[in-house]
């Protein structure tokens, strides 16, 4: 079953997690390839410095994943589905709207389960 995931709690989410993730990109004859970034929130988008590997991957198949390991209680990992949009200038990061977000429990005895990131409260 697809949920509608709500991002409105999103940058609180990354604000939990930290500015470092991994970017999941997928090359050209399909494998995927994973760096490690440094994303910033930029309004509704996440902007993330990337090499040429990833911004010609991100140019090509626009579909990423940002990860972040298990934050602060151990117990979940954020991952964040989005689109990139790789800028004509080099030297800028690619920019990426998210389109959904889940907190993933990290699999230990009853194995992973999915939560969807909402608004705190």
């Amino acid at each position: 079953m697809t949920e509608k995931v709500d991002l409105a709690g999103l940058g609180d989410r990354i604000d939990d997690y930290g500015p470092a993730a991994y970017m999941v990109t997928v090359g050209e004859g399909g494998a995927p390839h994973v760096v490690s970034v440094t994303v910033a929130r930029q309004g509704a988008a996440l902007s993330v410095p990337a090499g040429n590997t990833t911004r010609r991957n991100a140019a090509a198949r626009p579909s990423v994943t940002l990860l972040w390991p298990a934050g602060p209680d151990g117990q979940y990992s954020l991952l964040v589905d989005g689109v990139a949009e790789p800028p004509a200038d080099p030297d800028l990061p690619l920019e990426v709207r998210p389109t959904t977000a889940i907190l993933h429990r990290v699999a230990a005895g009853q194995g992973p389960t999915c939560l969807p990131v909402t608004p705190p409260g």
